[in-house]
Order: structure tokens, then C-alpha cells, then sequence
């Protein structure tokens, strides 16, 4: 295809719709009402005589022409918007920085360790929930980056390892005492008269722990579920039970003596957290800001 007969301002929403993955996070992006990027859209494949995006029930997906099409133009596209700079902003401040993950981790390790951007100016919006809602709402533009805790698949999304979180077994020292010694002896059996604690009925962290460490699955149903890992940790360090967490939740925890580990593989199960954004250049230098900085943090964590 050549793109050097085709409209720029065709091109720029392309390449809009093609960061996002939808024609409404496009028009969220370019300040564009949907009719008006479908349109043009529509005006480009016409002028390209090949379909770029393949409708979806959600979205748009992009074709192969689409494909070649955006790694010609993104990086020309992205510099000529670096010359022309940013769209100033009424009363001097740049936009808020929308940043979206898990509410654990972004309440115990991110937001402390953007404190000092926000003291210098730097705003926030933030937003809490799960993976894979997050990464459809950071397509359609709704965000500008979020913390995965998966690798996004596809070439919509450019992802960087951010942090790598280690999973514990733990109970509070009056399950402890008796439960650390049997299970070194017996093995997980023991446990599965203890009250499980944990965030979903599915048990997705508590199942990987057992099928990494113990090589088994696991059989023992929930007692108490708590959509937030904040409050599985408050039920384990009151007595309630045992639970699977992420070590950095626990630390303080962990180091007082109020939880205790009950098994300490030489392997514990390892996830790794990502700081996803879409590609290309932000028009906002606060979402360089935040994402240089976590990275930079992140070495600590």
C-alpha cells in the first residue's frame, strides 16, 4: 500500500483506532465522535482498496494490510507529533494521568512510590480491577497504564516487566504451631480441615501454589472469600485460617510474628507484574514521568 498518497489526518486516526482497538477508544483519544472515526476509516480502506480492521462484537481487530500499514507510519506519525507538541491545557496543568491494576498493589507499592511525582505536580486518576477488563478499557483508551498481572497478547499493547511477586503459605501462629510440623511430615493433606481463605471461588492462587510446590491439586473448598487480598489478610492474621499471599502484602506480617509461613519451598511460585501502555508516544509528558519512574522504583521492590 502507499502511504504516502493517503490523507494525515486518515492516517492519525488509523493509527488511533489501531493503538486502541476500538473506533470509540479512538475518538476518546483524537476527541472525535465515533461516527466521525468510522467514517474515515471507511475512507481509508476505500482509498486503500483493502480492509483495515476486522468488526468485532468488541472492538476491531486488525487485518494484515493494517499490520504493515502501522509499522511504517507509527514512527513518522509519532515524531511529526512530537514537532507539533502537546495541546496545551487550560490553566497550565497537563492532564491527569490515568493509571489502572490490582487495588493491592497499587495501594501498597505503587501509589507510595509516586508520592514524590505527586508533590512535584503530577496527577492521578486511579482505577482498581481485574487484568483482563482493565487491558479491553486501556484499548478503548480509558487509561494510560496499567499494571497486569499477564503479558498481553497481540501487538495492541507494549508491555515491560515491572515487578515479580513471590507466593507464601500462611497462618496465624495459633494454626502454626500445630500445622508447620505436621505438614513437613505428611504432606497437604493436613490442611484441608483448616478454614481456607481466600479472594475468588476458584482459588486461582491458593491452585497454583499446590500445583507448583506439592505437584497435586488442590481439592479443599473456600470458607471465607474476600474480593480484595487486604482482607484475606486481615482474616488469616485474626485466626480465621490458612491462605496462599503475595510476600510483599505480608511483610510487616511476616516479620512481626502476627502470620507465620507453614512451608518454605526452595522454588516458591513466582508471578510477574507488567506496566502496559499502548504504543507510541503520549501527548501527556506525565505518563513518560509515571512509567520512567515506576520502572525506576521497581528495582527495589
Amino acid at each position: 500500500m502507499d502511504s504516502s498518497s493517503l490523507d494525515l489526518n486518515l492516517l492519525r486516526t488509523f493509527l488511533a483506532v489501531y493503538r486502541s482497538g476500538s473506533f470509540t477508544g479512538a475518538g476518546q483519544l483524537l476527541g472525535l465522535s465515533q461516527p466521525t472515526v468510522t467514517t474515515q476509516m471507511r475512507t481509508l480502506e476505500r482509498q486503500a482498496g483493502r480492509e483495515l480492521f476486522e468488526r468485532l462484537p468488541r472492538g476491531v481487530a486488525p487485518t494484515a494490510v493494517a499490520d504493515e500499514l502501522a509499522a511504517r507510519i507509527a514512527a513518522p506519525m509519532d515524531e511529526l507529533a512530537a514537532v507539533a507538541g502537546p495541546h496545551p491545557v487550560p490553566g497550565g496543568r497537563t492532564d491527569p494521568v490515568h493509571l489502572a491494576g490490582p487495588a493491592e498493589f497499587l495501594c501498597i507499592s505503587v501509589l507510595p512510590a509516586l508520592a514524590p511525582l505527586v508533590a512535584e505536580g503530577v496527577r492521578l486518576r486511579v482505577a482498581t480491577g481485574l487484568t483482563d477488563p482493565l487491558l479491553d478499557e486501556l484499548r478503548a483508551g480509558r487509561h494510560d497504564l496499567v499494571i497486569s498481572t499477564t503479558r498481553p497478547r497481540g501487538r495492541t499493547l507494549s508491555a515491560v516487566p515491572l515487578a515479580d511477586e513471590e507466593f507464601v503459605l500462611v497462618a496465624a501462629p495459633v494454626w502454626a504451631e500445630r500445622l508447620k510440623r505436621q505438614l513437613a511430615v505428611e504432606g497437604p493433606a493436613v490442611l484441608h480441615p483448616v478454614p481456607l481463605i481466600t479472594y475468588a471461588e476458584d482459588l486461582p492462587i491458593a491452585r497454583r501454589y499446590w500445583r507448583h510446590v506439592f505437584g497435586r491439586r488442590l481439592s479443599c473448598p473456600a470458607a471465607v472469600t474476600v474480593p480484595d487480598l487486604r482482607g484475606v489478610l486481615a482474616a488469616v492474621t485474626a485466626g480465621a485460617g490458612f491462605t496462599v499471599l503475595p510476600r510483599y502484602l505480608c511483610l510487616d506480617q511476616l516479620a512481626s510474628g502476627a502470620l507465620v509461613p507453614l512451608h518454605e519451598p526452595d522454588d516458591p511460585p513466582i508471578n510477574t507484574a507488567f506496566l502496559v501502555q499502548r504504543p507510541g508516544r503520549s501527548e501527556n509528558a506525565d505518563v513518560t514521568r509515571v512509567r520512567d519512574h515506576l520502572l525506576h522504583i521497581a528495582r527495589s521492590w
